[in-house]
């Protein structure tokens, strides 16, 4: 085989590989915050979530299967009294660890031993770069926990970490002020996609930008994107212009990315937690390997994708007919447009949509009930136990 028949790495990528290039990987469902849009709707710690034994096992697994990195979160991953071991556990056996966190427990002391460890990156959670605009989702305080958080890595000499931020209706207009925000820690901004699921599926209509501001998102992206991780989240926006965005611009779901949750079920998509999508579990016989490597449902991913109704569409090719997960928890066919498509099919097809039978997340463990989201205070714990992210 020459090389010019080699097939496009973008195009091997839709048949799947031998392991995953990266995966998602929640060690808990317990969270000291109910962030309004939680795509794992935590807040209370399961208790048949997999023990320290049991991680460090499927850590074996993935150091043989090769797999370069594991986005660690929950939940809040660092409140397991294991959290630092099983760090330690996954650089010691070759498995980079990026783990996001709410920053409530990077001390200057925990800080400096981040600083100095290889292999290790930081993810700070902010949905807004105003407190008044992050805590109205996120929780009162949450934002002066990230931003401390923030200078206790910088100051521990730390570069590079991240920023993560979740696009809303609100803090779109703030994209310069978080790019600023990251300049002055020495950090990089990532930027995702909000997606109606968990607890995200209830404030969808409150929170999604509009398509003016999918627009602005668009335009701010081919701007500075090369400066920008969005981990793919935009591909459904290659259809508003000639510039694609950087990535590889394809649902990666079961091919290249997956998710463990905190109970070891494994499920195609990290925003797609719901048994539509759960291909097996790591406690099974041949754990995570046999799962990756022989579903059916993995299997039947990797297939040539029809696209649909969409296969029609001019921009097909940009847009890859958008995500799984966006279609799915609002009442859309897979191979139907993107609920955000950006050419207005979406929005059409949401109108025949019965919303009162849209599908729900697998698991729930919020501790307080659900709320609306405003850009006031929100809403104190319901009672005094769903303070103690612990409580099962």
């Amino acid at each position: 085989m020459t090389t010019a028949d080699v097939p496009p790495l973008v195009e091997q990528f839709k048949h799947g590989l031998d392991s995953p290039i990266c995966l998602t990987w929640e060690w808990t469902y317990a969270c000291n915050l109910s962030c309004a849009h939680c795509l794992s709707s935590s807040g209370r710690r399961d208790p048949d979530e997999l023990g320290t034994d049991e991680i460090k096992r499927v850590i074996d697994e993935l150091e043989r299967m090769q797999v370069f990195y594991v986005n660690v979160g929950g939940g809040e991953p660092t409140v397991r009294s294991d959290f630092w071991e099983l760090v330690d556990y996954a650089v010691d056996h070759h498995v980079g660890i990026k783990f996001s966190t709410n920053g409530y427990r990077i001390t200057p002391e925990r800080a400096r031993k981040l600083a100095a460890t290889d292999y290790v990156d930081v993810q700070i959670s902010l949905d807004g770069a105003t407190a008044e605009v992050n805590d109205a989702v996120r929780g009162p305080g949450s934002y002066d926990t990230a931003m401390r958080a923030l200078e206790n890595l910088s100051s521990a000499g730390m570069r590079d970490f991240k920023i993560s931020v979740v696009m809303t209706r609100q803090n779109v207009s703030q994209l310069d002020d978080f790019r600023a925000i990251a300049d002055r820690f020495g950090a990089q901004l990532r930027i995702t996609r909000l997606r109606p699921s968990g607890r995200g599926a209830d404030v969808w209509d409150e929170l999604h930008p509009t398509d003016e501001q999918q627009r602005e998102i668009y335009a701010w992206l081919v701007a500075h994107g090369d400066q920008v991780l969005t981990g793919d989240s935009f591909f459904h926006l290659n259809a508003l212009g000639s510039t694609p965005l950087p990535g590889l611009n394809l649902c990666g779901a079961g091919r290249v990315v997956c998710l463990i949750d905190p109970v070891g079920d494994v499920y195609a998509c990290p925003f797609a937690i719901h048994d539509a999508f759960k291909a097996g579990n790591v406690r099974e016989t041949g754990g995570f390997a046999r799962v990756w490597q022989e579903s059916e449902l993995f299997t039947e991913l990797r297939q040539p994708q029809t696209g649909g109704a969409c296969r029609s569409c001019s921009a097909f090719d940009a847009c890859q007919g958008g995500c799984m997960a966006a279609k799915f928890f609002t009442g859309l066919p897979l191979d139907g447009p993107d609920p955000e498509c950006v050419k207005g099919y979406g929005q059409t097809a949401l109108s025949v949509v019965d919303r009162s039978g849209l599908p729900k997340a697998a698991q729930d463990h919020s501790r307080t009930s659900r709320r609306k989201v405003g850009l006031g205070i929100p809403a104190v714990p319901a009672k005094p136990c769903d303070s103690s992210p612990l409580v099962s």
